[in-house]
């Protein structure tokens, strides 16, 4: 077999590849004598059958196993003896179109190599740590919002008409063709209104309503409803409303705090307390990875792999036109153009993630399947029914999994950065801590 370059010009790699024909033969027959003992034919004993007949038989099949593992080998040697690595899957092309058996087969190989990542001296990098503790005012208004949405309902004043978010207390008897239905009636009913509990059209009817008012509800019910015997039906619901309520808050006491999972308030402070305090620490945690990532972007410079860079500013372009243009789903549009902010903007995520990736490599850090395990269950949780579904298609799919294992060995490598960084801590409050949120999100 002979390799010779064709071309090394920046990160650009050609190579010619020469697989001669006594090679190829050579690996056929080394395939044959491999299969011989398990082969029958008929008129020979098992194992016996000449190796002419099995070239006949086999040969073809096994010239095109032969080339492909002789280019497959060839290039894998090539990289093991070189050291280089390949931005994107190399580019194979069989030259000699015209190739018959008994023919050498002549391959080009293409590709970009991924360059030389500088050292960088991390024990340099100098961060600040933003630390926001959740006082009793930001306690107080998270536990009003929660308070919001467990309300009370109290009634209106006398003689109010329902609307739209009231309780509806009422007894109700239904019925078909005249005849009241199993499961149609029920006294003393909470109906909260607008939230869809009942079938289309009823809920609406009883806006307006007040107590002591009946109020007959003709409605029909859908053609795909559950019980066969009223799908489709018309049917009439005789009302009687015993009390219009209004939402009011939750009062602030320990039986709402039960209702969270708490013992009392109290507990149910220190729960919120503990929760917003995370958010904090997550936050925090964004400003100080960007201002890592801004930082390592000035250190280090080194020639990108263009491949890499035209298809990330491409990826970029189509992420920003859908988030400009929502309504459109699918890719049938117009071509998209990249622009030079684009192609800025892949620049320094290719270069921040192949410095990511070495550093990653030479930490040796690592991505456990407990780790993906976890990631893919969260991401299940998305999808509720069909957890099992998403869990077997991601199993399945490792271009998927690797857009799971991505960022988590992303922020292991980011906090391997954090431990050797010099790090200072600085107390801030909550709206200040909001503001370099925003302000990533503006930079973004």
């Amino acid at each position: 077999m002979q390799v010779n370059e064709t071309l090394n010009e920046g990160l650009k790699r050609g190579y010619s590849i020469i697989v001669s024909a006594s090679e190829l033969d050579a690996k056929v027959n080394e395939k044959l004598v491999e299969a011989q003992p398990e082969v029958e034919m008929k008129g020979f004993r098992k194992g016996k059958v000449p190796m002419s007949l099995l070239k006949k038989q086999f040969g073809q099949r096994l010239l095109g196993e032969a080339m492909q593992e002789s280019i497959d080998g060839a290039m894998s040697q090539h990289f093991e003896d070189s050291g280089e690595r390949p931005a994107l899957q190399p580019d194979v092309k069989m030259t000699n179109e015209d190739w018959k058996e008994g023919d050498d087969v002549h391959v080009d190989l293409t590709y970009e190599a991924l360059p030389t990542i500088p050292e960088v001296d991390l024990k340099s990098i100098n961060l600040e740590k933003l630390v926001a503790k959740a006082d009793d005012s930001a306690v107080d208004e998270a536990l009003e919002k929660l308070a919001e949405t467990s309300p009370n309902f109290k009634d209106r004043r006398k003689g109010s008409k329902a609307k739209s978010g009231d309780q509806v207390v009422f007894d109700f008897l239904g019925k078909v063709d005249g005849e009241a239905f199993e499961g149609g009636s029920a006294e003393d009913y909470p109906l909260v209104l607008g939230s869809n509990s009942f079938i289309p059209g009823f809920e609406d009817q009883l806006i307006g309503t007040k107590a002591g008012e009946e109020k007959a509800v003709e409605v029909a019910f859908p053609a795909d409803y559950g019980a066969e015997n009223l799908a489709g039906k018309d049917a009439v619901f005789d009302c009687t409303i015993k009390a219009v309520k209004e939402p009011a808050p939750a009062e602030l006491n320990d039986e709402l705090a039960t209702t969270f999972g708490a013992e009392d308030l109290k507990g149910l402070k220190a729960q919120i307390s503990e929760r917003l305090e995370n958010e904090y620490a997550g936050a925090a945690r964004a400003v100080m990875k960007r201002g890592l990532l801004d930082q390592l972007d000035t250190l280090v410079s080194f020639e990108l792999p263009p491949s890499l860079v035209d298809a990330e500013a491409s990826q970029i372009a189509h992420q920003l036109w859908h988030e400009d243009n929502p309504n459109v789903e699918g890719h049938d549009h117009p071509e998209i153009e990249t622009t030079e902010e684009h192609t800025s903007l892949a620049m320094r995520r290719v270069r921040l993630g192949l410095l990511l990736a070495e550093l990653g490599q030479q930490a040796k850090v690592e991505v456990s399947e407990a780790e993906i395990n976890q990631a893919v269950m969260a991401q299940a949780r998305q999808y509720p029914g069909q957890e099992r579904e998403f869990f077997e298609f991601v199993q399945n799919n490792q271009q998927m999994q690797q857009q799971l294992r991505a960022p988590i060995f992303e922020d292991k490598v980011v906090d391997y950065m954090f431990e050797l960084a010099q790090v200072e801590e600085k107390e801030v409050s909550k709206d200040d801590l909001q503001k370099a949120v925003e302000a990533l999100e503006e930079e973004a």
